[in-house]
């Protein structure tokens, strides 16, 4: 089969609010309200719903844009899974941003209120944000063994839900450097797309704060998973040294993919998924693992507080969790499988991708890969008012 998706198609983690990406990103000052006014913090337990699961064969999935093998075909995972269980799943891809889509629910999950979903996918600093306000039901890990069992080590124990009580992941990725080999000879670190005089102006850093934040914390010495005050303002520093420098071009989505292929920009910061779709137009785009570490991030499924049918929800999650499942999801989407066995089963769907590292990375190719430290509401509202002063222009 072909694998994964085109340049044509619209990646998860390339939507940019306000469009363009040739510019600083305009939509970043605008999207600073949506940090300004601390939000209401819920017991999930005084929150929940009625579980409908067994007298109404339906769940709703909120989702990303082209995060899921085509739903139309009969073979696809989804109708699979309508098959097998009996469940009308309702999908939609109304998920184009983090922020964006926190603002369109914050309101009912600040007052205890149903949002008609029963799983929204939330990137790893969001999920831990919505977790920490206390707006997600809590999982019951005897309708999830395939999650418990099966998710891959390097997204165990993360610091915002170190057990699994709240969330299951549903796809994974990289952020590290992609360069056009026909341009520019090889970028091996951050601090050279910072300070290379030839790469001047001819560089994107990501406009998605914690992706492009965590690299600066490591170029000046801090660990992007606990820092302090002072660390920050040091790593926001430098980013606006390099900025008033000439040295980036733009905070960009995804955008970057198509400049970087024309030869707009000769390296940046990247996504691994996006690389390799890439990569099947023009092999001369290459992923790189900075000599800082690489950022490895998760999109996770939760179940909102309210929702009706969370059983429903839980056999969902348990059935991506199958390795053959998420073997036929992973072949198209080309991000990280998040699931430990899907790689032997990707060599009866697509043996090009079995030793793909951006899809199956080792245990090795992840020993210096980190996250993001979890953020409490004061230092959301700080770090992205400063974010927002730097790249705003």
């Amino acid at each position: 089969m072909t694998s994964g998706r085109t340049l044509s198609g619209i990646s998860r983690r390339g939507l940019l609010k306000g469009g363009g990406g040739a510019v600083f990103a305009a939509g970043s000052l605008a999207s600073l309200k949506l940090f300004n006014v601390p939000d209401a913090k819920q017991n999930p337990m005084d929150c929940m719903a009625t579980d409908l699961s067994n007298s109404q064969k339906k769940l709703v999935v909120s989702n990303w844009p082209a995060y899921i093998d085509p739903i139309k075909k009969s073979t696809s995972t989804l109708q699979v899974f309508e098959q097998q269980t009996g469940i009308s799943v309702s999908y939609t891809d109304d998920i184009s941003d983090n922020s964006e889509f926190f603002a369109k629910v914050r309101n009912q999950l600040g007052a205890c209120q149903p949002i008609g979903r029963d799983i929204m996918i939330l990137t790893d600093w969001m999920a831990g944000r919505v977790i920490n306000l206390g707006w997600i039901q809590p999982l019951d890990p005897k309708q999830i063994p395939n999650v418990r069992e099966n998710l891959i080590p390097a997204l165990q124990n993360r610091a915002w839900d170190p057990t699994l009580k709240y969330h299951a992941p549903w796809q994974s990725g990289l952020t590290g450097i992609a360069y056009n080999a026909k341009e520019t000879g090889k970028v091996s670190s951050m601090e050279e797309l910072l300070t290379r005089s030839d790469l001047k102006g001819r560089i994107t850093l990501l406009s998605e704060m914690r992706d492009t934040m965590g690299f600066m914390l490591k170029v000046v010495g801090a660990k992007p998973e606990k820092f302090t005050k002072d660390e920050w303002t040091k790593a926001i520093a430098r980013l606006q040294e390099a900025v008033s420098a000439g040295q980036v071009r733009a905070f960009t989505g995804n955008e970057y993919i198509q400049d970087l292929t024309a030869g707009n920009i000769v390296a940046c910061e990247a996504w691994s998924g996006d690389v390799i779709q890439a990569r099947y137009d023009n092999p001369n785009i290459k992923f790189v693992y900075p000599t800082e570490g690489l950022s490895l991030w998760a999109d996770n499924m939760l179940v909102p507080n309210q929702a009706s049918h969370t059983l429903n929800a839980e056999k969902w999650m348990n059935y991506y969790y199958e390795p053959e499942v998420a073997a036929k999801l992973a072949a198209w989407v080309n991000y990280i499988c998040p699931v430990q066995g899907a790689q032997k089963e990707m060599e009866k769907i697509d043996k090009s991708l079995v030793d793909n590292p951006l899809i199956f990375p080792t245990e090795d190719d992840l020993k210096d890969a980190f996250s993001f430290m979890a953020l409490d509401e004061e230092q959301n509202t700080e770090y992205e008012r400063d974010w927002s002063n730097v790249i705003g222009g």
